[in-house]
Formats: structure tokens, C-alpha cells, sequence
């Protein structure tokens, strides 16, 4: 039997997108893009046991907007820019780890997280390795964007690492994942099919 068999065959069974991929032995984003390209994404479970329900078109998320992200605690680190088709990055960036949004005209397009740091993490937007599809993709939209004459300001956040129960708990992760879950972010695939 195929991956892609198995992976179809778990969602059949109710298994969630996460759940396949660990049983499967496969990364998270495989599963899903299986499941997607047989649109069986509502056959598999949301994370919890719960299943997948698809939204109702009135329940459409909202914009995360530069007032909020503000009041959220992010501030304007700088803006992309575009040199000879590839695009540039400003030394002065964060070094240290957080969350990251690309906002044009007053709302975030993507959120992101680097666990190793700001300025190391953009690196691999302006220079995508051949495996990093996320990279590569978004550096596309953004060398798209300033070149046709738009502004994408990056804005950053460093929430700090709390405790639950006597556990750690990832500041920066929870906000990541809360922000996608909860606002329209048209570069996060992610949070655009769920």
C-alpha cells in the first residue's frame, strides 16, 4: 500500500491530519496535502477528536490590522526591499527569536514564528534552499509585491515564556498559532484552510 493510500485510508477512519502523518511517518504538511488533493479534509479529525467541520461563509475572519498588532505588543522593525530581482535584508532585523507579520496597506498578510531568530529566519526568505517551499513561495509573493510598487512593512513581537501547571509554555508559539487561527492572513496556508 502507498503513503498516499494509507494516508486516505486513516482519514477514512477518523484519524486527525496529525495522527496520519505520525503513522504514516510522514511530515504534517504531506498528510494535509494529500488529504487536499482528494478533498478529504473534512474526512479527517481536527486536532481534540472532534470533526472536521467546514466553516460557514458568514463566519468570515477578520483582518489582524497594524492597530492591533500594535496593541499586541508588535513594533515596525523595517520593510522589504528589492534589489536586481532579489530580495534585501536589513542587518538591523531582530536577532533575537519571536513572531513576525508581513502587513501591507494596514493588514497582516502572513504571520510567522523564528525559533532561531528574526534576522535568521527572513535569510531564508531571500534566499530559499530548494527544499524550503514556504520560503520559496513567499519570497515570490514578496519580490511580486515591491516590485509591482508595493510597501510590506515586518513588524515583530517577543512575548515572553510562561509556565501552565508547572509546565513551559512557548510564548511566541501560542501567539503565532493563536494570531492564524483567529484573524485572515491570506499568505498562511495553514490558517486559509482550516
Amino acid at each position: 500500500m502507498t503513503k498516499a493510500a494509507r494516508i486516505r485510508a486513516l482519514a477514512a477512519e477518523g484519524c486527525t491530519t496529525a495522527q496520519i502523518a505520525d503513522q504514516v511517518g510522514v511530515r504534517y504538511q504531506h498528510a494535509y496535502n494529500v488529504l487536499k488533493r482528494c478533498d478529504l479534509l473534512g474526512a479527517a479529525k481536527k486536532e481534540g477528536g472532534r470533526p472536521a467541520v467546514p466553516r460557514p461563509a458568514n463566519t468570515a475572519k477578520s483582518s489582524l490590522t497594524v492597530a492591533r498588532l500594535k496593541a499586541g505588543g508588535f513594533r515596525r522593525v523595517g520593510t522589504w526591499a528589492v534589489m536586481q530581482d532579489l530580495l534585501v535584508l536589513d542587518p538591523a532585523f531582530p536577532k533575537q527569536r519571536g513572531v513576525y507579520a508581513f502587513v501591507k496597506d494596514d493588514a497582516a498578510l502572513y504571520v510567522g514564528l523564528a525559533t532561531k531568530g528574526v534576522f535568521r529566519r527572513f535569510r531564508s526568505y531571500c534566499r530559499p534552499g530548494k527544499t524550503q517551499r514556504t520560503s520559496q513561495r513567499l519570497n515570490s509573493a514578496i519580490v511580486a509585491a515591491v516590485t509591482a510598487g508595493e510597501v510590506i512593512d515586518i513588524y515583530t513581537a517577543h512575548p515572553p515564556d510562561e509556565t501552565w501547571n508547572g509546565l513551559p509554555v512557548s510564548g511566541d508559539a501560542g501567539l503565532e498559532l493563536g494570531l492564524i487561527e483567529a484573524f485572515d492572513l491570506p499568505w498562511n496556508i495553514r490558517g486559509a484552510r482550516r
